[in-house]
This record gives C-alpha cells, structure tokens and sequence, in this order.
C-alpha cells in the first residue's frame, strides 16, 4: 500500500540550552518516521533528528518509541471517544446521531492522515497486548457509543438488516475504506471531500434504516 507522508522541512538542530521542545513536535515527526520507515525501521535517533534535537533530549519526554506511538494512538482515539460522547448524549434522533459520528470520524481521518494510517491501517501487533490493553479499551469504549445510537434504531424497529452490531461494522468499515483511499490516493480525481462523504453516508443510511 503507498502512503502518502505529509512532510515539512526538517527542523534545523536546537542549540544547547534551547529548553524542552513541545510533546507535539516529537509527536507528529514520530508520525512521519514511522509511516515512512515503518515501525521496525523507526528508531529514536531518526526522530531526534527529524526536529532537531539530540536523542537524550527526546528521552527527556518519551521513554522509548513504544510509548510515543501509544500516545499518538490515545491521542487520535480519545480525541474521537469526546467527539462520540458528545454527540451521544444530546437529545436528537439515534440515525442523526449515527450519522453525526461516522461524519466526524470521517473528518477526523482527512484532517489528520499521518494520526489516521498508524492507528487505524498500521499492522497490528508491532507492541505486546499488555502495553497496548489500555488503547484497545479506549477505542472499544469509543466504538460503543456508536453502537448505543444503532441499538436505539434497532429498539424502534427501523433497522431494515442485519443487527445493529453487524450494522455498525459495516458502516464503519465503508466510512473507513473511503477516507483511507482519499489519503494513500491523492492523484485520483476525486470529487469533493464533503460531496463524497455526504453521498456515502446517504446511500448507506437509505439502505439500512426505514423511515
């Protein structure tokens, strides 16, 4: 699969005595590392040198690489756990709901492709179930909610197909599989990001929830 790397100019070195750089900085040239060598080829020398800094000064705020992608993971998932929290707990019909979700989440992934590839099309596997218990715990609780909403559809007899477990796979999955053409595709001719995903979501909630 060709990813596709956002990339500024390497930072130039810090000077001594510069003070600690933000988390943020490490963070997102972490991303780019990572997508661009892989997670095996990854070291932190490669990042401390993609912002400028020595390696002793990025060990100041990351112990190892492993915990720089677990934050990068909880960062992109917690932030959507908000997102589906929030929408979860106002007052409105659950499809709106659903569809209010899948549209974030879609949002989400194109306003943040670097954060969207590792955490959602990286191979799994790369750290020991015990480090990574916590994230996976996080994006099921995240998941949840959203099937919460389609529960509420299924309640009311409108779900035409399907359970609503087996509903909300596959609409995440098609949500998913679009924006991860959009990233690693950009010389397709694509139509509009907010055309695309408006169709998409009206063709698959016609089809699944009756009026």
């Amino acid at each position: 699969m060709t990813t596709v790397l956002k990339k500024p100019q390497r930072s130039a070195r810090k000077p001594k005595g510069d003070g600690h750089m933000r988390r943020g900085e490490i963070l997102k040239a972490a991303q780019r590392i990572f997508l661009a060598e892989g997670y095996q080829g990854a070291t932190i020398r490669k990042i401390a040198d993609e912002v400028g800094v020595s390696s002793t000064a990025l060990y100041m705020h990351f112990k190892d690489k492993d915990q720089i992608l677990l934050e990068i993971s909880d960062g992109a998932i917690n932030r959507l756990l908000e997102i589906n929290s929030e929408i979860s707990a106002r007052p409105i019909d659950p499809v709106v709901k659903v569809r209010m979700m899948l549209d974030a989440y879609m949002a989400f992934a194109l306003e943040n492709p670097n954060a969207y590839q590792l955490v959602f099309c990286g191979a799994s596997g790369v750290m020991s179930e015990e480090k990574t218990e916590a994230t996976e715990h996080l994006g099921e609780l995240c998941f949840q909610k959203f099937i919460d909403a389609l529960n509420d559809i299924a309640a009311s007899g409108r779900l035409r197909t399907g359970s609503a477990q087996s509903a909300a796979q596959a609409l995440w999955a098609a949500c998913h599989g679009l924006v991860s053409l959009i990233i690693i595709k950009p010389k397709f001719n694509w139509a509009d990001n907010d055309e695309l995903r408006q169709v998409l979501l009206d063709g698959m909630l016609h089809g699944l929830v009756a009026d």
